[in-house]
């Protein structure tokens, strides 16, 4: 079945840096006084810093060569991925465009068809030739009406920083436009293909490009520009920004029918907005007439508090329909003439148990629209006129990624896929009377065969007795003796909801080390509406780490795993919710891995777009906040006695368990000091590696160069992290190779 091959092997006995502590950091907050010894880990371009990360570097290499399969597993995952994957196809102008990566490419690149039935389909964009590293990634695409000109953005190691240009279809050739210092924002065409809106940030008054290294500074003061075909960018026109409210966010979006603007406007990662529109054919000479002037849009306030969300589904002149949560948790949607901004009412009411994700109108008045029951998807056509129910469209238990289809098309395409499903395009005809799904493209993984594994879907109680739904994928006529390997992901966080997916690296896990995966669907995400998300934040944050912790007791006590050998991952809101449960229960898990995590809970808000994120956290510079903030003890600082080996959680090593943090030099969005000062706190809290210390599981970084917050990795680095990962965890839980 398999043999150890490396993984009897000792680690090595490490000997960790041992960074500056400065003791006269300490902060007041609310007189509580909070010492921050490494705050200088917070200027990354600090040579002492970047000494740090070297040395740390160093560590997790020596630890990661002692890691047996992690040749095996690079070498499987390598095989895994080598298999063509698409994306659905959208319509502009009579041609389809759509995404192809045939295997190992670092990104797949943008192709366009003449006409889906006949020709060949041709490479229109390939984000391979931007570097010869692939660090350079395609970030946003936006074709005009009428298909012939492509705006797209690119971003340079995984930066959320965008710089925008554009290239005729036709020939491929290249306009002279670069658009810089755009960030959160959308290219929204205007339907005479003369130019389209943006939103950027302005550009540094020092100088500052680009390329020049992380910025970590608060993204203040947004603005909404459009742009012309071949003008200079210092030539764009001004459409909106608002000076009194500098932490504004504006999305801009153009009506199907080109006759209006929204503005969507958000000031943290809340769903709520405001909502804007300008109708753009009342200007008396249109957006050219505007050349020149140093006036902005005349927007009209639809919506002009942060009490709900809206989401434009479509318009019939002044009439909107929206996607909204205003008195519905799990959304509803609603119907305004902006003529009588006061007067709403419901299309489609909200439903009594499924939450309504999506809405897409299609061929004239029909409306696709896209529920989340138990965590799973049921799709179905409707009247965009009355919200009556057309027709059931079945589909199997998993995710519908995107649907693609305007309401001058008769035809859909709809994206699927699920933990045992690599993916589907079906390709709907919604102009018969019963919608005709037919399968254009299937997804196949050679060597991958669903039959050798099973999903199924459990509800365990929390510690409050809420029942929280937990996926659970493994091998078929698994034997429950509590000695499998397992890995528990969770995220629970910004209404996200984290729905069935296929992972390549979730079937080499099952097949070669025999582990039982497994996701948490934990409160503070979207699964079932806004309530759902509310009861995960803010005050209520702890539920998140009850959930994902009564999530692990679960798999233990029905047999799945033991302590040992379950090892908890979670990824930017998922890694605080993996280090929050690693400080609050070390004896439950045999390994953690924390991705880009948000570790820094006093200090988050002050860097990049950090500020948005206080609508689930709360924020240190309120006093009720700063004590959600601030009630993480670690296990030997539950109670009165002196002996932490006496405490609940905390086991009989008095140790945590063993411990990858993983982070990237450019990830803009949760900045890599999180990760190095929680890298650091650890490794000198608990004397690891220190003489006679109980601390002797390792507790590693790995750092990622010329990469960020997870977008845009080219395939080699998604591939080789995995590898480093699960190299880790099997070594640290000693499990074998099953060939």
């Amino acid at each position: 079945m398999g043999s150890l091959a490396a993984a009897d092997e000792p680690l090595p006995q490490l000997k960790y840096p041992q960074p500056r502590r400065d003791d006269g950091i300490v902060d007041d907050y609310h007189g509580v006084l909070v010492p921050d010894p490494y705050r200088w880990m917070e200027q990354l371009d600090l040579e002492e810093v970047k000494e740090f990360v070297d040395a740390q570097a160093s560590v997790a290499d020596a630890v990661l060569s002692a890691c047996g399969h992690r040749g095996r597993l690079r070498g499987q995952l390598t095989a895994l991925f080598d298999h063509p994957r698409f994306r659905a196809p959208f319509k502009r102008g009579g041609n389809y465009f759509y995404f192809h990566n045939p295997g190992l490419r670092p990104h797949g690149a943008l192709y366009v068809h003449h006409g889906l039935d006949g020709g060949d389909p041709s490479v229109l964009l390939d984000p391979n030739a931007f570097s010869e590293d692939g660090t350079v990634s395609l970030g946003m695409v936006g074709i005009s009406d009428a298909g012939d000109h492509l705006a797209y953005g690119t971003s340079a190691s995984g930066s959320d920083w965008v710089t925008i240009r554009v290239m005729r279809v036709s020939d491929r050739e290249h306009l002279p436009d670069t658009l810089s210092w755009v960030k959160f924002s959308r290219i929204a065409w205007t339907c005479d293909g003369l130019g389209f809106f943006y939103s950027r940030f302005p550009a540094p008054r020092d100088g500052q490009v680009l390329d020049s290294g992380i910025k970590t500074d608060v993204n203040l003061n947004h603005e909404v520009y459009y742009h012309f075909l071949g003008t200079d960018q210092s030539q764009d026109v001004l459409c909106w920004r608002d000076p009194d409210h500098p932490k504004y966010i504006y999305i801009p979006e153009v009506t199907e029918d080109g006759k209006y603007v929204i503005l969507s406007v958000s000031e943290t990662s809340d769903p709520v907005n405001k909502l804007y529109y300008c109708d753009l054919s009342a200007l008396p000479h249109g957006m050219e007439g505007m050349k020149g002037t140093h006036g902005m849009l005349p927007f009209v306030k639809l919506v002009d508090k942060f009490e709900a969300c809206y989401s434009l589904i479509a318009n019939d002149g002044t009439e909107f329909t929206f996607l909204t949560n205003k008195d519905a948790p799990r959304y509803k949607l609603s119907r305004v003439n902006v003529d009588e901004p006061e007067s709403w009412t419901d299309v489609l009411p909200e439903d009594e148990k499924a939450v309504l994700e999506s809405a897409c109108a299609v061929h004239g008045d029909k409306l696709l629209v896209n529920y989340l029951s138990d965590v799973k998807y049921v799709l179905q056509m409707r009247s965009l006129v009355t919200g009556e129910l057309l027709h059931n469209i079945p589909i199997d238990i998993g995710t519908v990624n995107g649907i693609t289809g305007r309401r001058v098309d008769s035809e859909v395409f709809i994206e699927f896929a699920s933990f045992l499903t690599p993916g589907l395009i079906y390709r709907c005809d919604v102009s018969t009377e019963v919608p005709e799904m037919n399968v254009y493209r299937e997804i196949s993984v050679p060597g991958f065969d669903r039959n050798e594994f099973e999903a199924k879907q459990v509800f365990y109680p929390s510690k409050d007795g809420t029942k929280i739904p937990m996926f659970i994928i493994c091998k078929k006529n698994l034997n429950l003796n509590g000695s499998h390997p397992a890995l528990l992901f969770g995220y629970g966080g910004f209404g996200m909801s984290v729905t069935p997916q296929f992972s390549v690296a979730r079937v080499v896990l099952m097949r070669h080390l025999g582990f039982v995966t497994c996701v948490a669907n934990i409160r503070g995400g979207g699964e079932y509406g806004e309530e759902w998300h509310r009861a995960g934040s803010l005050a209520n944050k702890h539920n998140c780490f009850d959930d994902f912790i009564a999530a692990g007791e679960f798999l233990l006590s029905a047999g799945y795993t033991n302590p040992a050998r379950l090892c908890i991952e979670g990824a930017s809101n998922g890694g605080l919710l993996v280090a929050a449960c690693l400080n609050q229960r070390p004896d439950l898990f045999g390994c953690a891995l924390a991705h880009v995590g948000v570790m820094d809970m006093l200090r988050f808000h002050k860097f990049t777009i950090g500020r948005a994120w206080t609508c689930d956290f709360g924020c240190s510079e309120n006093e009720e906040d700063f004590h959600w903030l601030i009630n993480v003890r670690r296990p030997w600082e539950k109670g009165d006695d002196d002996d932490p080996r006496h405490h609940r959680g905390w086991g009989a090593a008095g140790q945590y368990p063993p411990t990858m943090l993983l982070t990237a030099d450019h990830d803009d969005r949760v900045v890599p000091s999180h990760t190095l000062k929680f890298l650091a706190t650890m490794q000198h809290v608990l004397r690891a590696g220190a003489e006679g210390s109980p601390q002797t599981n390792p507790i590693i970084a790995r750092i990622e160069r010329k990469s960020g917050h997870g977008c845009g990795r080219p395939t080699q680095k998604i591939i080789d992290e995995a590898a480093d990962r699960y190299a880790f965890a099997a070594k640290v839980m000693g499990v074998s190779w099953i060939d």
